[in-house]
């Protein structure tokens, strides 16, 4: 049998082609391998429409808020990094209840609120020295004590006493026969003490002028005094104005302040209290050696 010369003789007219060009024949895709492609597609065209929202979206952002929006690298780790609570059906064991702690009582002070009086019942507290001054040394409205009789002195005998370590001199009760026999006339002082009050009870002794009557200073020092028996006076110098005298004012509401609650004490008794150590009633008084210049003890 003749052998054939050509050995493509008997391929078809498809098959020479694919021959001669080198390649294999392409199979038909299929239905699965077409539907992935259109899902590809798909997806992308999504990715592509997401990417070309946002991009809008960047253009209608300000510059300054743009930045903000980028994931840092601190937000990324933060997101990434964040622990998650795991569920679990296993029974836990039970937390012990909190501990209450009790609160402290409300301080109330009405507990330690007095009810009894200071002082045993019928008894009067101790008074104490009182101040002695002129009415106008006051400086504040004064009431003196209605009861002439017993609360206003007779012309008492006074003189002043240096005392080392004081600037000012101090005050002495002085027998007149004492100070009229050692004592020059310039140093003796003579005039009324009566009990006298500023508001809310702030008692004094009132010195009231008994000599040299006729000056004003006097005069209307005196008139001061007397009408303080039944109203709140109010004294003060008219020196700046250039007048002698004193210028005597009401207050424009006797109401405005209570009725002094006179001590129960006599008016001999206050004195003796204030004056204690200062009344000169022998020769040898160290107060009185010192005005006349004599050595104590000598």
């Amino acid at each position: 049998m003749p052998k054939n010369k050509n050995p493509g003789a008997g391929v078809t007219a498809h098959g020479a082609n694919d021959v001669d060009a080198g390649k294999r024949p392409i199979p038909s895709p299929s239905r699965a391998d077409r539907m992935a492609s259109i899902s590809t597609v798909v997806r992308m065209t999504r990715r592509r429409h997401k990417a070309e929202l946002k991009s809008e979206q960047l253009e209608r952002t300000p510059p300054a808020d743009r930045f903000s929006q980028i994931p840092t690298r601190k937000k990324i780790m933060l997101q990434t990094n964040k622990p998650k609570l795991a569920t679990t059906s296993e029974p836990q064991d039970e937390l012990p209840a909190p501990m209450s702690i009790a609160k402290p009582p409300t301080f109330n002070v009405d507990k330690f609120k007095t009810t009894r009086a200071a002082t045993i019942a019928g008894v009067e507290t101790l008074q104490t020295a009182l101040p002695v001054h002129k009415i106008s040394a006051a400086k504040d409205f004064v009431r003196l004590h209605p009861d002439e009789d017993n609360y206003w002195s007779q012309e008492l005998c006074f003189c002043s006493v240096p005392i080392k370590g004081q600037k000012t001199e101090t005050l002495n009760l002085i027998e007149e026969t004492l100070a009229m026999t050692h004592l020059p006339s310039a140093l003796i002082l003579r005039f009324r003490l009566a009990l006298a009050s500023k508001p809310w009870d702030t008692f004094f002794l009132c010195q009231v002028p008994t000599t040299n009557l006729d000056n004003t200073w006097n005069v209307s020092n005196v008139m001061a005094c007397a009408n303080a028996k039944a109203r709140w006076v109010l004294a003060t110098s008219r020196k700046g104005e250039g007048v002698d005298g004193y210028k005597i004012d009401f207050a424009k509401d006797e109401g405005a302040f209570a009725e002094p609650s006179w001590p129960a004490r006599s008016l001999s008794e206050l004195i003796a209290v204030t004056f204690a150590g200062r009344m000169i009633d022998r020769d040898d008084h160290p107060n009185l050696l010192r005005l006349i210049g004599a050595a104590v003890g000598a």
